[in-house]
């Protein structure tokens, strides 16, 4: 009698579905967080799979610093138009006008930290209890020691040393009033794992994921896309170069890449081949050693 094997992305997708099953049957009020990028387009097709035909049982939340690539705010709208599920968007300039948030100054001001006080917010104004995100292991070190179901206090924050074993992929979301957990389906996941999970799917994606010209300027030895959020001054040169990005955020912290990567096969050979993380092209990891777990305890994705 023959063994019946999954492939890997079989099995990864497997475990991702029953992970997502888990929230659908563990919380009340679960959301799905989107950004826009290729984990959370995943995240969205993986959903498709656990749900359908039936709708999905959470909305998809997307925090909007006002910044985002406009590449990625129209596939966002595309794509909910195709999928048909509800979409909240929390706006972090409705943070600044409130006088909840402080607009950043200087060169290198950026909202990526700010949309924390939005996420926040739009968590309790719609009591979600779990909140489903796309980080992954391999990305960062903060986030290669954070549980699948990452426990927040009632102010949003995480606790490193408050994590709960996750034994035979036992998950519990036991929690008390106030509290919700993070959810990570594909923490096991890898860069080049999404890529090749995307190429099977024949997942579509944001252009800007793809090589394209597009005017740069060189900043702390990285490339900017130029736009009218960056504060640019007479030392920022803009000149026309071939990039791609390899992680979408907001336009005042995501660097690109030079690449020739047109097609999926291109960009797959291209991670192959790079001794660079993802997370090296966003500026906002590189405030200090402890950038991304600092923000993570005071309440960020």
């Amino acid at each position: 009698m023959s063994k019946y094997r999954l492939d890997y992305l079989d099995e990864l997708e497997a475990e991702a579905i029953y992970i997502l099953r888990e929230v659908a049957g563990q919380f009340e009020k679960p959301a799905l967080l989107f950004s826009g990028g290729k984990d959370s387009i995943t995240l969205v097709r993986l959903a498709e799979k656990a749900f359908r035909p039936g709708k999905f049982p959470f909305p998809l939340v997307h925090i909007d610093t006002g910044h985002n690539f406009a590449e990625t705010i129209a596939y966002r709208d595309k794509m909910i138009e195709r999928i048909g599920e509800k979409l909240i968007i929390g706006h972090v300039q409705d943070s600044i006008d409130a006088g909840k948030a402080i607009e950043q100054t200087g060169k290198n001001a950026s909202r990526n930290a700010l949309q924390t006080v939005t996420l926040l917010d739009t968590i309790a104004a719609n009591q979600f209890d779990a909140c489903i995100g796309g980080a992954r292991r391999d990305e960062e070190k903060a986030r290669a020691k954070e549980r699948i179901f990452s426990v927040r206090d009632e102010f949003g924050q995480w606790d490193p040393k408050r994590q709960r074993p996750e034994l035979w992929d036992i998950y519990n979301g036991k929690i008390h009033k106030g509290e919700n957990v993070r959810v990570f389906p594909i923490s096991n996941w890898t860069e080049l794992d999404v890529w090749n999970y995307i190429r099977r799917e024949k997942i579509e994606l944001p252009s800007i994921y793809f090589a394209h010209q597009r005017e740069c300027i060189t900043r702390n030895g990285q490339l900017m896309a130029a736009s009218p959020f960056l504060n640019m001054d007479a030392e920022d040169i803009i000149e026309t170069r071939n990039v791609r990005f390899r992680t979408v955020g907001d336009m005042t912290c995501t660097a690109a890449v030079e690449s020739y990567a047109f097609e999926i096969d291109d960009i797959i050979e291209e991670i192959s081949n790079s001794k660079i993380s993802e997370r090296g092209a966003r500026m906002d990891d590189k405030v200090s050693e402890a950038a991304m777990e600092d923000r993570k305890k005071g309440g960020y994705f």
